[in-house]
């Protein structure tokens, strides 16, 4: 499995409500050393309890943002967790 490259990371983009929770969903995981940063539209909105519509859309913003990008190969709907440029050490770097 590739992953798509992104250049560079919106540091101004401030999540919404729906993206904030799509992100805790990316992270969560991380600090229990359990696998963590991979998600799509409809495992999100199972998770989160919200419509697929909304967790795609929350994704997209986040990709157009560069703090998530797409998994290949194309049309799979991964999307992984890149940084959340608010924190230092958020980055999967």
């Amino acid at each position: 499995m590739s992953v798509g490259t992104i250049d560079m990371v919106n540091e101004s983009f401030v999540p919404d409500e729906r993206q904030e929770a799509v992100l805790d969903h990316l992270k969560d995981g991380r600090d229990e050393g359990e696998p963590w940063g991979y998600t799509s539209a409809s495992i999100a909105g199972e998770v989160l309890e919200m419509p697929r519509q909304y967790t795609s859309s929350a994704l997209g913003s986040l990709h157009d943002a560069g703090w998530v990008e797409k998994v290949e190969p194309k049309g799979t709907g991964v999307y992984r967790f890149v940084e959340d440029p608010r924190k230092d050490g958020d980055s999967d770097d």
